[in-house]
């Protein structure tokens, strides 16, 4: 397998990709590989897996239903 060698990489760059491969349970050069790929072959997702991960995202949001008489009575409150 080829070998990679990256010079002059900027610290902040670094720190985020170390930071980000310690999520992740990786090591440095794992995730910059997972990175390149993520880059170079982007994932194509259906608009049926999008509607499934939209749904599941809804899912999981309370929903604060905001009536007329809320809006009166902070219209009301910012009268006083």
């Amino acid at each position: 397998m080829p070998a990679l060698t990256i010079k002059n990489v900027p610290d902040d760059l670094y720190k985020e990709l170390k930071h980000v491969a310690e999520q992740h349970h990786r090591s440095i050069n794992s995730e910059v590989i997972v990175c390149l790929k993520n880059a170079l072959f982007p994932r194509r997702i259906t608009p049926t897996d999008r509607l499934s991960n939209i749904q599941s995202l809804r899912a999981q949001i309370t929903p604060h239903i905001i009536t007329a008489e809320n809006i009166d009575n902070a219209i009301d409150e910012d009268r006083a």
